[in-house]
């Protein structure tokens, strides 16, 4: 007797149709989820810095130093991290995966000999994925919260270069977070850039508005070189006893626990 090959009888989790439908969307979400999780653990990875920046910046463009001076901070931070006494990967430089400041970093990275992570997105515009990244690092979202959740999961660091709507979007989220304390552990932004920064946000009237704290201001530094951020970043980060991994940020709720 054959089998019956029908639609009806297709097992759901190999159904295409069901699993690109509206139905099967919360299968997809946590599939995002899932499937970095296991590649992070063969990695070994234990936890990122973080780059943000616009896809805009070019090598050769008029703000070409920021270009250069992420790859080179990506270098530099790379060839302390391999140094760490860990048998796990700490402090893996991780991108959006795209062009400009996302490449320079994952080029940096590269340029160390360095693991380096790229979260990249489907999008009709700008993002591709750069040649830097590990291969098998290179992660490709459908929604933009589960890209946005696996770069806090594993960040200790943020670096933020130049950028647009999207840079504004991710530091804007980390700040939020850290300024609620909804993450256990804080995280260190670096501003790179003051120039740009003091002229795209005005903090100072956010605080004289009311609108922040002056204490919110220490959620993060700025900086103007791969010298002074490195000493930055190394100033606030250790290697962790748990070499568990993946090594999750938690966030913190009501009742204290982690989740």
């Amino acid at each position: 007797m054959q089998p019956n090959t029908t639609p009806d009888s297709r097992l759901a989790y190999e159904d295409k149709d069901f699993l690109s439908s509206d139905d099967g969307r919360p299968l997809r979400i946590i599939a995002e989820y899932l499937e970095p999780l296991q590649r992070f653990r063969r990695a070994n990875i234990h936890d990122t810095i973080v780059f943000f920046g616009s896809a805009r910046l070019a090598s050769d463009g008029p703000l070409g130093r920021f270009y250069q001076e992420a790859r080179e901070l990506a270098r530099l931070l790379t060839v302390w991290s391999k140094g760490l006494s860990s048998h796990a990967h700490h402090y893996v430089v991780c991108s959006g995966g795209g062009g400009g400041i996302m490449e320079a970093a994952n080029r940096g990275a590269s340029d160390a000999g360095g693991r380096t992570i790229g979260l990249n997105i489907s999008l009709p515009r700008e993002q591709r994925p750069n040649p830097y990244v590990a291969h098998d690092l290179e992660f490709e979202f459908h929604y933009f919260f589960m890209r946005k959740l696996w770069f806090v999961h594993l960040a200790r660091a943020l670096v933020v270069f130049p950028g647009g709507f999207g840079t504004l979007d991710e530091l804007t989220e980390i700040l939020t977070l850290a300024q609620t304390r909804k993450l256990e552990c804080p995280i260190p932004v670096i501003l790179y850039g003051t120039s740009y920064w003091t002229e795209i946000i005005n903090f100072d009237a956010l605080v004289r508005h009311g609108m922040i704290d002056r204490e919110d201001l220490e959620l993060f530094q700025y900086a103007d070189d791969p010298a002074t951020a490195l000493g930055l970043l190394q100033s606030r980060l250790l290697p962790e006893a748990d070499e568990a991994t993946p090594g999750f940020t938690h966030s913190r709720t009501q009742s204290s626990r982690t989740a």
